[in-house]
């Protein structure tokens, strides 16, 4: 079976479970480990990220089509990927700020962060590596956001919870964050026998 051949609703399912962009690839960690300690904060960037990830993912895949390919520019394919999600980025961040301005106050500096997210970098690179079509890019680009939102809402509500408790010193921030996803990284690799994508 070919790449072309691969079902889009299997590889968005795979790339929520069995491929998921933080859970399986690690890609994205920075403003993940940073902005879960607040659900609701948490979940705002979750959907910022997933926004960012659907738009980039088509735009992307059109510029590398009928731009990048065709003028022989893949040399500079990285540099015009950035370009594109630096774009959307500070669109989503206007938009933010004039409908949404207490999320946008919380998310602070990892709002325009975004712009620097592997994981939406990562989207496009793997698309492109792949060579997906444009039906199923569009659905890696939602099943990497909607992954990514989960991952990142499991851990800002698991360390809600955890505020109230006292962790051993050494266990405090950080280390019991590292813990806690390759705990979710374990569960999330159950599935890797139902949908798997090369």
């Amino acid at each position: 079976m070919t790449i072309q051949q691969i079902n889009p609703l299997v590889i968005f399912f795979a790339s929520i479970l069995t491929s998921n962009m933080i859970l399986s690839n690690f890609l994205g960690m920075c403003s993940y480990l940073s902005v879960s300690s607040e659900f609701k904060t948490a979940s705002g960037l979750g959907k910022a990220v997933t926004l960012v990830m659907v738009f980039t993912t088509a735009i992307n895949y059109l510029v590398y089509r009928y731009v990048i390919v065709p003028l022989d520019l893949v040399y500079l394919q990285y540099i015009i990927f950035i370009m594109v999600i630096a774009a959307l980025v500070q669109i989503i961040e206007m938009v933010m700020d004039r409908f949404l301005p207490d999320l946008h106050i919380k998310l602070g500096i990892f709002l325009p962060l975004i712009t620097v997210n592997c994981a939406i970098l990562g989207i496009t690179l793997f698309m492109v590596i792949r060579q997906y079509s444009f039906v199923q890019s569009i659905f890696f680009g939602i099943g990497s956001g909607i992954g990514w939102w989960l991952a990142i809402i499991a851990l800002a509500a698991i360390r809600e919870k955890m505020a109230k408790t006292k962790l051993p010193r050494g266990l405090e921030g950080p280390g019991i964050s590292f813990i806690i996803t390759g705990i979710m990284a374990l569960a999330f690799i159950g599935f890797s026998g139902i949908f798997t994508i090369s």
